[in-house]
């Protein structure tokens, strides 16, 4: 739900924060998302550009400084910003409880999408899935999961999650979510925490970016679901698995991405194929000029998926071997 009342914990752009404890100062420099929990901040620090979250609620901030150390504990992923610092600070003459983390410059999830083109779909799909899966076997479901709260960090192309005030234990009920991003808004399930539930989210936010737009539920479910997957191109090739994802099929994270990897390797072996297929034998000079011009964007766009998938599922082969 949207809170509607006056923003708890704002600072004009230009105010100086100094931590009560640590002494470490920030320049306030622009907000960058305000919601029920509290609000955010870009600043500079001695050490560059941060996010700092001021709440007026303390076991706010205190929850969600223990998910980011937890998400700290996974090697070689970054499930969330990391989290660089945690005080309090005097404002409006009371005192306000903030945490500092990594500030994640790049597009939003959405905004990335329509830059390029609906092939990255599958790609950050699997990135996503990757995350969530080892979030799950920590015990967290990321709950409150849409575009809002992931970011395409650039010039790596990697998805990052930015706002964990919506994870959850398992097994618990879910603190935050967004009404269409909730199986439960769509009569399609409950709002346990549950991996399923975050898997539900994700085949959503893949309807959302394909068409760039939301819908309001028909009272159909399902049959509404499903007809929105059938009338796009990039979403009848994914059809099966958001389907699955929809339905509450997939148990974990894990047997999606299977699928999810299974598709893509297909695709790429397509896409090798039409490539060699479409590569002219012989082509004068002006004429290659022409094509190469006309299609450099394009072709390196292309390599540049193919390469991704390749790493991706080569990865992925490596853990099922180890």
């Amino acid at each position: 739900m949207i809170n509607t009342s006056k923003k708890p914990c704002s600072f004009p752009i230009g105010s100086v924060i100094r931590g009560k404890w640590h002494h470490k100062s920030y320049i306030i420099r622009k907000e960058l998302g305000y919601g029920a929990n509290g609000i955010v901040y870009l600043a500079d620090s001695s050490d560059g550009s941060v996010a700092i979250k001021f709440s007026d609620n303390s076991a706010t901030i205190a929850a969600e400084v223990n998910v980011l150390k937890s998400f700290a504990k996974v090697q070689g992923i970054s499930l969330g910003p990391y989290l660089i610092d945690v005080d309090d600070c005097i404002g409006s003459g009371k005192i306000i409880p903030f945490y500092v983390m990594e500030y994640i410059s790049g597009d939003s999830f959405l905004t990335f999408v329509q830059k390029r083109s609906s092939d990255w779909l599958g790609v950050l799909m699997l990135q996503l899935l990757n995350s969530l899966e080892e979030m799950h076997k920590l015990g967290w479901v990321f709950g409150d999961l849409k575009p809002e709260n992931l970011i395409v960090q650039l010039p790596d192309f990697k998805v990052r999650f930015i706002d964990v005030g919506g994870t959850t234990q398992i097994g618990r009920a879910i603190k935050e979510y967004t009404e269409y991003f909730d199986r439960g808004y769509w009569e399609l399930g409950g709002r346990r925490a549950e991996p399923s539930y975050d898997l539900f989210a994700l085949a959503m936010i893949v309807i959302n970016a394909a068409y760039q737009k939301r819908f309001n539920k028909n009272g159909e479910g399902i049959n509404q679901l499903k007809e929105l997957v059938k009338n796009k191109q990039e979403l009848r090739e994914l059809e099966s698995i958001l389907l699955k994802a929809l339905k509450g099929h997939y148990i974990t994270a894990t047997d999606m991405k299977k699928e999810v990897i299974s598709h893509l390797h297909t695709k790429q072996t397509a896409t090798r194929t039409a490539v060699k297929k479409n590569t002219p034998v012989n082509t004068s000079r002006v004429q290659m000029r022409k094509r190469k011009s006309n299609d450099k964007s394009s072709f390196f766009e292309t390599f540049f998926l193919v390469a991704i998938i390749t790493l991706l599922y080569a990865f992925y082969m490596f853990g099922q071997v180890v």
